[in-house]
């Protein structure tokens, strides 16, 4: 039986492994790794392989739908099936009992529907959720999808990337206009993600459902950026803005929690904007 190691990057993030497969895995996790769109050369020079192969490697993961070429034939990005890999990776996690019973406790301390959410493409996918037992409340399920900028979730993971990613991520689809509260104007979305790097919370305010608001905080990764949230979501009927802010330590506790049940390694880069002092 082959010894499966785990492929090694290497200090200069050459693509090593003892087998091909694991040597086309390596690639893929630095690649996964990476903020931006790559090219060809760009991979040559990162990983010093030759070009020839590489050319061969990252042709082999487009034809798997691993990667994809961007329309001017130059640069590749994540594909279609290597995301939806991803979702169920995190969908289907071996850890999802405890996470869930952890939000469970959070739904019973606060009174509210709480959420644990992640970013796939432009949007927000739920991951896990608890619904309150009040009987006013918007269901939203595991496997729900909210687009990005209309969620305070989509917006705090945003905030973490570089200009390039997040000009790309809001850029990949129409801004749709849910609520007359929706941010649609890249300007405004660009100021508010400022803000919400200084204060390492977003929210949402009325903008995906009239009358719903939702905080969110992140699941601290302490390898660099990470791509899971805690929310919660209440009507304004019950909570206004400002009273979901005072649950603001409740959401932190369980965020603290779930991070200790994760591998930070695969939630996340180091090479992110940091998203507020104190974090």
């Amino acid at each position: 039986m082959e010894n499966l190691t785990e492929p090694d990057l290497g200090p200069a993030g050459a693509v090593q492994g003892e087998t091909p497969a694991l040597r086309l895995f390596a690639l893929l996790e630095l690649i996964t790794t990476r903020d931006q769109l790559f090219t060809l050369q760009s991979l040559v020079d990162q990983t010093g392989l030759p070009k020839p192969t590489l050319h061969r490697m990252l042709q082999q993961l487009e034809g798997a739908n691993l990667l994809t070429r961007q329309s001017d034939g130059r640069h590749y990005g994540t594909g279609s099936r290597m995301r939806r890999m991803a979702e169920d990776v995190l969908l289907n996690d071996t850890r999802h009992g405890t996470r869930h019973a952890i939000l469970r406790g959070l739904v019973d301390e606060i009174g509210e529907s709480c959420n644990i959410t992640a970013l796939s493409g432009n949007e927000v996918i739920y991951l896990d959720r608890v619904e309150t037992n009040e009987p006013l409340r918007v269901y939203l399920g595991p496997g729900s999808r909210v687009p990005v900028h209309c969620s305070a979730s989509g917006k705090l993971i945003l905030a973490q990337f570089g200009p390039t990613q997040r000009e790309r991520v809001l850029t990949s689809g129409p801004l749709q206009r849910f609520t007359a509260h929706t941010l649609t104007d890249k300007t405004e979305i660009e100021a508010e993600l400022t803000q919400i790097r200084r204060n390492g919370y977003a929210e949402d305010r009325q903008e995906y459902l009239d009358g719903l608001v939702c905080l969110a905080v992140l699941v601290p990764n302490p390898a660099g950026r990470s791509n899971l949230c805690v929310a919660v979501q209440a009507p304004m009927m019950r909570k206004s803005s400002a009273d979901l802010l005072t649950l603001l330590p409740a959401l932190r506790r369980a965020a603290e929690s779930i991070s200790r049940l994760e591998d930070h390694a695969d939630l996340g880069s180091p090479e992110s904007e940091p998203i507020a002092a104190g974090w």
